[in-house]
Formats: C-alpha cells, structure tokens, sequence
C-alpha cells in the first residue's frame, strides 16, 4: 500500500498475533474454566472454614503471605526508629556538654576572682597590720607600670605630691624595703627598686651587727659591700637596714645572704 501523502510504501498491520492468541484460549477455554471455578471454591471454602481460635484459613494464609514482609518492614522502622532516637540523645548530650562546659568556665573564672579577691584582701589585711606595727607614719600605695627605662630597675606607684611624697622616702613592704622615691609627680611617684646598681642601702648583719653598704647588680641581686674580709659572715645570715643613710628607718628586713666571697680588703 502506497501513502500519497508521505510518497511511500505502509506495510498493513499484521493479525496473526491477535488471531493466535484467541485461538490459544478457545482451544484451552475449558482448563481456565475449570482452573477460575477452582480458585473461587478455594476462597469460598478458606472464607467458611475455621481454625483454632475461631480464625477462617483466608486470614491463616493472609497472615503467612504477608509476615515475611511484616517482620522486614518492623524491622527496618525499628532500626530507623533506634538510630533515630540515638542521633536525638546524641544531639541533646552534645547540647548538655556545651552547656556544663559553659557553666564550668563560669565556675573557674568566678572561682578566680575570689581568689584574686581572697589575695587582695590578704595584701591589705597585712599592710595594715604592718603599718599598725610601724613606729612613723606611711602612705599605702599600689604598684601601678614598671618604669620604661631601659637599664632602670623602677616601678610607679599611684600616690604623688598630693599624697605628702617627695624624693628619697623609702619605700618599704612587710617583707622588707622596696626602694626610695627617685621623682614625684601631681598623682604618681616613680620609685627606684633596691636591686638597681646605682641604689645603696645601709645594712647590717643582724646577729653579727657586721655593717656595709648594699648595692644592686645585673643579675636581679645585691651585693654587700664594703665589709672587711676578717669579718665573719655566714650563708642564711639575716641583713637589715642599719638606719645609717638616713632614708631607710633602722631594723627594716632587707634579705640574706646566699653567698659569701672574699675580695682585696672587703
């Protein structure tokens, strides 16, 4: 058969195929007769019939299809359900530890300003005990920079000229002496620490009385000079301010002796 719209030779649709297969079930109607009326007596015999517990065999053979895939889908909603339920304590645990790591550095740094209190309170406690003690009148202060000096073993304090300051007062702690005030100014006061080279504080040994001048060095200490090679002086002896420069007061604890040499004549 030519198509004269597309110029071309269309093959007819071929009927064997339908034609076969009506022939196939004419030929076998009987069988799938037989074969419908047999399943339809089986329904209608599993629907009557009854099984322990009063169940009919439809809703037995029901069950035994369908639990295979029953118990594969109960079990992967159980394992979805499980890691579910796990990823959501996790989460919340997850959440518990920021938060305890959160009141747990709250904790510490309260803890440490207690502590920073607790000292505070402690350091003022004992200058006035030691400034009760004291037989002058002192002025409290509290170390505010280290000088910038290069070479210059200072620190400044936040009492000045309108505290009553002026130059060359010691400046001392209930451990012992600090140093002397090198220049005052209107709120603060730059104080040279005994341990520069260029200070000088009288002392003397306190058992032995045994006097010389005590000067700074370069390795952060102090060297007591000026005392006589026949004199006796022992590691551990105590050293105190002998009063002798008139800026310490007499008896103030300055330190001890770590080492003792001897030189030419001192």
């Amino acid at each position: 058969m030519r198509s004269p719209q597309l110029g071309r030779t269309v093959q007819p649709l071929s009927r064997e195929g339908p034609e076969k297969m009506q022939a196939f079930v004419w030929q076998h109607g009987p069988f799938f007769v037989l074969v419908a009326v047999l399943v339809a007596q089986l329904l209608l015999l599993s629907f009557q019939i009854n099984r322990n517990h009063h169940m009919r065999l439809i809703e037995v053979w029901t069950i035994a299809i369908l639990r295979p895939f029953q118990y594969s889908v109960g079990g992967v909603v159980g394992s979805t359900t499980r890691a579910w339920s796990n990823f959501w304590h996790l989460r919340s645990a997850q959440k518990d530890n920021q938060q305890l790591r959160a009141e747990l550095m709250a904790t510490r740094y309260q803890l440490q300003q207690l502590s920073e209190q607790a000292a505070e309170a402690e350091r003022l406690r004992a200058v006035l005990d030691f400034k009760k003690r004291l037989p002058f009148h002192t002025v409290a202060a509290e170390v505010i920079a280290s000088s910038p000096g290069v070479g210059l073993n200072a620190i400044f304090i936040d009492k000045g000229s309108d505290a009553g300051l002026t130059a060359d007062l010691a400046v001392i702690a209930p451990n012992g002496i600090v140093g002397k005030i090198l220049a005052v100014f209107p709120h603060t006061a730059q104080v040279l620490l005994m341990s520069d080279p260029s200070s000088g504080v009288g002392c003397a040994l306190e058992k032995s009385r045994v006097q010389g001048v005590l000067k700074g060095d370069s390795r952060n200490l102090c060297r007591l000079n000026y005392v006589m090679n026949g004199e006796t002086v022992a590691q551990g002896d105590l050293v105190v301010t002998s009063g002798l420069d008139q800026i310490y007061p007499k008896g103030l604890p300055v330190g001890e002796v770590v080492r003792v040499e001897e030189g030419n004549i001192y």
